[in-house]
């Protein structure tokens, strides 16, 4: 199994990164095992696929997330003004234009953290708006524009992103939900491999009761 605190966990393939280990910046926090894969440079995700990122907001990735090559968050600084007639961005010039505006800025509602769940896979060039919430187990397909929050295993697409279909049933998904196969040992997932990729939530529901004595429904 890979270590999750290896930058590089493929060997000979710099394009793929481990997102934990390379992220310093107290505002986005990634869990164990998600990767960024970049032709270019996966190195550079912070300042190449975090954009805006300014004010208090964080971007919170959960576990097991899966990156691809051009997806990018942008944060609440990229907000421009709305409230009244005209959205230019007259702040951040300086000078008597800030000394004028800057109460109307920073009196403007945020909205709030950026936070994606465990096991969501993001297709080539998504994009993820400010203040989503993204549920465990969701598909952003490629070149998505993500304006809403997106329900746990939902599949979406298009610009809006808009629902294409969940991925299982709502009972199954609370089954996975509970049995959040992301928050066991690693040992454990390793053990359980074939079920994680081609089992049904009711098998995972039962390794889950095994271990933690989780009621089957």
């Amino acid at each position: 199994m890979p270590d999750p605190a290896t930058l590089h966990p493929l060997s000979g393939h710099d394009r793929t990164v481990f997102l934990k280990p390379l992220v310093t910046d107290p505002r986005i926090e990634v869990g164990e095992y998600t990767y960024y894969d970049d032709e270019e440079d996966a190195t550079a995700f912070q300042q190449r696929n975090v954009l805006y990122a300014y004010g208090p907001e964080r971007l919170v990735i959960g576990k097991y997330c899966a990156i691809a090559s051009g997806t990018r968050f942008l944060m609440a600084a990229s907000a421009h003004p709305t409230m009244g007639v005209s959205t230019f961005p007259f702040t951040i010039f300086g000078g008597t234009w800030t000394e004028r505006t800057l109460d109307l800025v920073t009196g403007m509602p945020s909205r709030g953290d950026t936070v994606v769940g465990n096991d969501v896979w993001f297709g080539y060039r998504a994009l993820v708006m400010p203040g989503v919430r993204i549920g465990d187990g969701a598909i952003i397909a490629a070149g998505s524009v993500v304006t809403a929050d997106v329900p746990p295993y939902a599949v979406v697409g298009g610009n809006p992103a808009t629902l294409i279909k969940k991925r299982f049933e709502e009972a199954d998904i609370d089954r996975l939900l509970r049995a959040a196969w992301w928050d066991w040992p690693v040992e454990l997932v390793t053990e359980h491999l074939p079920t994680i990729m081609a089992g049904t939530p009711g098998e995972i529901e039962r390794i889950a009761m095994t271990r933690k004595g989780i009621p089957a429904s």
